[in-house]
């Protein structure tokens, strides 16, 4: 299973390093089109995005079937999120607000089947996700072949980070910047990140890295995910498909009545 992991494999080798983008928009073909653009993995955002469980299940299979990892947010850190993220085949979980070591765990709990955590079993859908037959090898291999991320994206989390990167089965520390940037007083509201909110991202990467954990991060384009790649950032998104769709088609519109035609981001939530 491990091996079929694409977005872990590229974790634990050479640099490290794997590149993502975000799909908020419901649909098997969005999924494939994300897939197919190159990247390691695809995040199905069903905190934030409008995709129904239904959706996500569709989603996870679409994803892996090209080749590259489906990487699911669950809404919030609830048992029965985990549960249908986890048996829809997901290669890994992202879990948002995790602000203390005590919520780190309970992630971990929610993800990993015993002893490890508490997880059920029985489900019939994620071995194909993994392309794998046998139900009994999904069992003895997912707690080692499926990524948990925590999302460091409060004032809290940033006061417990160190405990929180310390915390076992934890395999991400991936910073919400918008939301982070919030909670410390120092909002998102230009390409140029507040000074204050810069050294909390830095020591995020710290912690994690003292911990051997790796660090992800959400950026709002190409430009700004190079900074962060050569800054060391393991695991970062690239783009969302609500944020590329409107950049490209604002950019074709520019281009077509004599502008320049450059790809901008939208105002909101996914670009300042």
């Amino acid at each position: 299973m491990q091996a079929i992991n694409r977005a872990m494999n590229a974790l634990r080798t050479g640099s490290g390093q794997c590149f993502g983008a975000w799909q908020m928009l419901p649909g098997h073909h969005v999924s494939r089109a994300i897939a197919r653009s190159g990247f390691d993995w695809v995040l199905i955002d069903t905190e934030h995005g409008g995709i129904d469980d239904g959706a996500m299940h569709e989603a996870v299979n679409a994803v892996a079937g090209c080749g590259v990892s489906p990487i699911v947010r669950v809404a919030a850190g609830e048992a029965w999120m985990f549960k249908r993220a986890l048996d829809a085949g997901a290669h890994g979980i992202m879990v948002p607000l995790v602000s203390s070591a005590e919520e780190a765990k309970t992630a971990v709990k929610y993800a990993k089947f015993p002893p490890m955590g508490v997880r059920g079993y029985g489900s019939p859908f994620p071995m194909g996700a993994f392309n794998i037959s046998s139900s009994i090898e999904y069992l003895q291999s997912a707690n080692d072949s499926i990524l948990t991320i925590v999302q460091i994206e409060t004032k809290e989390a940033l006061e417990n980070v160190d405990a929180i990167a310390a915390v076992e089965g934890v395999d991400v520390l991936f910073v919400g910047p918008f939301d982070l940037g919030n909670s410390i007083g120092c909002p998102v509201i230009s390409d140029e990140l507040h000074p204050t909110l810069v050294s909390s991202i830095a020591k995020i990467k710290e912690a994690a890295v003292k911990a051997g954990k790796r660090t992800g991060i959400f950026c709002t384009g190409g430009d700004q995910a190079r900074i962060f790649t050569e800054q060391g950032f393991h695991m970062v998104s690239v783009a969302a498909d609500m944020v590329a769709i409107g950049g490209f088609l604002s950019a074709a519109l520019d281009h077509a009545r004599g502008g320049q035609g450059v790809v901008g981001k939208p105002s909101g939530p996914y670009g300042p």
